[in-house]
């Protein structure tokens, strides 16, 4: 027990010394929301890493899926390395950098205010990101619930409202600098953590072959299965076509979600790009991969201690479960491990929710002159307001807010990445065809919900990104267009010329 205080001690000492070091750097507005646009490719990538996995990944998703899934699950990880990471930052990186910068954009919301040309187009992003960046948040401190209830046998209230305090003071001294600085720190935590945790839990099973003929052996779930022995070891796992629309909307759907995008934007320059997607891939193919090949053998733990009095599955109990035998050092690791990756994702989180309500919706709409001096003081007080919120809903979650937590990827993402992805590439996508992404992406997954004509909510987001992939560019072909002269002004940023020395003086003979 004195071992495990004294690493959170030492871990939250850390994140508040980052805040104080971080002050100078959140002076203005584009320091606090963007770090200056001068951000490096270590702590660009981590940042980028280390609010993609949280809490919700490695308690919930790793648990249930791997449970559903078996070995299979990896795949999950691999997708969130391949297409989350590495196609997200080729595709999306360098093109976001130079039209942000070029448009002056600070936000996603932003963005497709600018780059449209339509005050109300910022202003209904801001709405939905807002809606459904709250109850993503709240569901982070679910993922914890658990853990600290098996490890230090502190109330479940109390955890969620220390971490919350702490997250809030680092933001708000430091900005996005305290938070890329302190989601590399908690990067590397999350790195050790993994390998340690996998080593020690194959190890409990006898070693990965013993852990893997074991899982072979299963043959429960006949229903899955249909009787079939050794699916929960196999390639594919016993569900292939569901497994797909995880991989979809965990890996795809960050291409749409404002925290995620936000971190192209404070990139410093193209090399930084280039050094950050080799970064950012190897990382989540780490941390993802091996959140989801550890979560596979959780039928291996499958006791009294993961069901309910009705004899239900518990998924987020599985992780816990599996880690409730290693040594008190190794659960203090843990403990540690899933706090970076939890705070790393709230601080995103937050600090996106608070400067998009502020320059999006109350500046220049609500209050018509807001200096530098009033636009961080805002901000700051937001930032309290979405956490005391956030707080709120995860210590006494409502029913309607619980099942909004599901779909908040999948409405996020299903609204914006086709429009923003094609917005970046295509000079006639139109304002109709965002309004409709806006509208097919939101409708979708909220209307899924209360009819539940997609059985999982997880291909109900995957469905919807889908949708805006179709619905923009058809949508796009039959609407009025922009003016020339305006998307030419927008698309001029990819178009400057530069003079570079010529390194061959002398012509080749022919």
């Amino acid at each position: 027990m004195v071992a495990k205080v004294l690493l959170l001690v030492l871990f939250f000492s850390i994140m508040i010394g980052v805040g104080l070091y971080s002050r100078k750097h959140a002076t203005n507005v584009n320091d606090f929301v963007l770090g200056g646009r001068a951000v490096g490719p270590w702590l660009t990538a981590f940042a980028y890493g280390t609010s993609y996995f949280s809490a919700v990944v490695f308690v919930g998703y790793a648990g249930q899926f791997g449970y559903k899934y078996g070995l299979s699950a990896t795949w999950i990880g691999l997708g969130n390395a391949l297409i989350g990471s590495l196609l997200a930052w080729v595709i999306l990186g360098r093109r976001t950098r130079i039209m942000s910068k070029h448009l002056q954009a600070s936000t996603m919301p932003d963005y497709f205010g600018k780059r449209f040309d339509s005050n109300k187009l910022k202003i209904a992003a801001s709405v939905i990101s807002f809606v459904f960046l709250i109850p993503y948040t709240a569901s982070v401190y679910n993922g914890l619930s658990r853990l600290f209830e098996m490890a230090f046998d502190v109330p479940y209230v109390a955890c969620v409202i220390i971490m919350a305090a702490l997250t809030c003071v680092y933001v708000i001294l430091g900005g996005y600098m305290a938070t890329a600085i302190n989601d590399f720190i908690q990067g590397i935590i999350m790195l050790v953590g993994i390998v340690a945790v996998i080593v020690a839990v194959l190890n409990g099973q006898g070693g990965f072959m013993e852990a893997i003929f074991k899982l072979s052996e299963l043959e429960s779930d006949v229903a899955v299965t249909m009787g079939q022995k050794g699916a929960f070891a196999s390639f594919f796992g016993p569900d292939p076509i569901n497994l797909l629309g995880v991989v979809v909307l965990t890996s795809l759907g960050t291409w749409g979600l404002p925290q995620m995008v936000h971190k192209f934007y404070a990139i410093k320059d193209e090399k930084a790009v280039k050094t950050g997607t080799i970064i950012s891939t190897v990382f989540a193919l780490i941390i993802s991969g091996g959140c989801y090949f550890l979560g596979g053998f959780g039928r291996l733990f499958d006791t009294q201690a993961i069901r309910n009095e009705a004899g239900g599955v518990v998924y987020d109990a599985i992780i816990p479960a599996m880690l409730s035998s290693l040594p008190d050092i190794l659960i203090g690791v843990v403990i540690v491990l899933v706090l970076s990756a939890s705070m790393s994702t709230l601080s995103s989180l937050v600090l996106t929710s608070s400067s998009t309500l502020t320059l999006d919706v109350i500046k220049g709409n609500i209050v018509k002159n807001m200096d530098d001096k009033k636009q961080l003081l805002v901000m700051r007080a937001l930032l309290v307001v979405f956490v005391v919120i956030s707080v709120v809903l995860a210590i006494n979650p409502p029913t309607f807010i619980a099942q909004l937590m599901g779909i908040s990827w999948g409405a996020l993402a299903g609204a914006f990445l086709a429009p923003f992805l094609y917005g970046l590439y295509w000079k006639g996508v139109t304002r109709a065809a965002v309004w409709a992404s806006f509208i097919c992406g939101v409708g979708i997954t909220v209307s899924n919900m209360f009819f539940e004509f997609i059985a999982s909510p997880i291909n109900a987001g995957a469905a919807a990104m889908i949708a805006g992939l179709i619905v923009v560019p058809v949508v796009s072909l039959v609407t009025p267009k922009m003016k020339k002269e305006t998307v030419d002004e927008r698309f001029s940023c990819y178009d400057e010329k530069v003079t570079v020395e010529k390194k061959l003086v002398l012509p080749e003979e022919k």
